[in-house]
């Protein structure tokens, strides 16, 4: 069928995250890159708002009826489906989507389990593994936004399993700047981005983190500025300023922002610095810096693989802060180092990690089925 013949597929979500919605974000930039190839789509979320799980159950099971034949792509993550980590309600949602005659899909935003120390938090891992197994044998494909290999509670051959990287969630429109800006490749201050920083309790072990490495990474250089937007950065920046006192290190904080304002102030910093794990290329955090065409310091870690290492990221191993200090430092210092990573960042948005690849990505994969 061609596209205007096509029933749009369903984008189906579960209970809505605040302040931003990374999920949703991700669903209206698809719709906008598939709707322009002219694949029609539409985004539903299951009415989490209403009282108790039978209420939201009873929706899916009426709402269902109307998906007979049509596409269903749950996005997936643990907290997105359950606010304790618990997310049977996806597999019961498959399970009405797939009774009710839809061709159903998995997108897995976490294709993890969630790993903690804690008796609670095992059974926690159990349920989810759990959960992940039952929507792979329920869907006719499982998107996997990291590389298949890298996801061990698959099967062996994984044959309905897919990876499908995610895009950041900006338009992109200052990446030909971007490229072409090498006004400040000389210029003094450098500037370090970081986009999001985690919540409490995690907050000022993370503030501390940053602290650490941005101070080791900047002992031999000039004067630096440390940009630091998104999530809980105006709750980081009075423990992020007595940590860096002392330092010839100039604090800028923005909290959650417009997406073009996020792009711009990217695209004005020298490198992104990415601390909360290992990169892997569901981390939308990670490449909004590449989607702008800035070199990424990071840690390698379990989902680390192409396509994201074939962008601009200086890697260091898992948990060795010295090596990430000395590699901030060194993309700071090395003018022809940096301008060769933008260059790698830019190449690799072109070819993995922009919404037009990943729309026409989803679009083989289900014609496919």
């Amino acid at each position: 069928m061609k596209g205007a013949d096509r029933p749009a597929i369903i984008a189906l979500l579960g209970r809505p995250d605040t302040p931003t919605d990374a999920l949703e974000d991700y669903c209206n930039w698809l719709k906008r890159a598939r709707e322009q190839q002219g694949q029609p789509m539409e985004i539903l979320r299951v009415p989490w708002a209403a009282n108790g799980r039978l209420s939201r159950l009873a929706w899916t099971w009426r709402e269902a009826q109307n998906w007979r034949g049509r596409w269903i792509l749950l996005q997936y993550t643990a907290l997105s489906w359950s606010k304790r980590g618990f997310p049977i309600g996806a597999a019961i949602t498959i399970w009405i989507a797939r009774h009710r005659g839809a061709k159903c899909a998995i997108v897995f935003h976490d294709a993890l389990p969630y790993s903690a120390p804690r008796f609670i938090d095992r059974i926690r891992r159990v349920v989810q593994v759990w959960v992940m197994r039952k929507l792979y044998r329920l869907a006719l494909h499982s998107i996997m936004t990291v590389p298949v290999a890298n996801v061990s509670w698959l099967p062996r051959p994984a044959t309905k399993a897919v990876f499908i990287p995610i895009a950041a969630n900006l338009s992109g429109a200052l990446v030909k700047l971007n490229a072409t800006n090498s006004i400040r490749e000389n210029n003094f201050p450098k500037k370090i981005a970081i986009f999001g920083v985690t919540g409490p309790p995690q907050l000022q072990p993370e503030v501390e983190f940053i602290a650490q490495i941005v101070r080791q990474a900047t002992e031999q250089l000039g004067p630096t500025k440390l940009l630091v937007l998104g999530r809980h950065a105006q709750e980081a920046e009075s423990p992020l300023r007595a940590a860096l006192a002392g330092t010839k290190v100039e604090l800028e904080i923005h909290g959650v922002l417009p997406a073009d304002e996020v792009e711009r102030r990217l695209s004005e910093s020298d490198v992104l610095l990415f601390l909360r794990g290992g990169i892997s290329s569901r981390r939308g955090s990670a490449l909004a810096g590449i989607a702008c065409g800035l070199p990424v310091v990071a840690f390698q870690g379990a989902e680390t693989g192409p396509p994201i290492t074939e962008a601009g990221v200086m890697l260091s191993a898992e948990g060795d802060r010295t090596a990430l200090a000395n590699n901030l430092a060194l993309v700071l210092s090395d003018d022809a180092l940096r301008s060769d990573l933008r260059k790698r960042s830019l190449e690799a948005r072109e070819k993995y990690f922009s919404w037009d690849v990943i729309a026409r990505k989803f679009l083989q994969v289900l014609d496919n089925a």
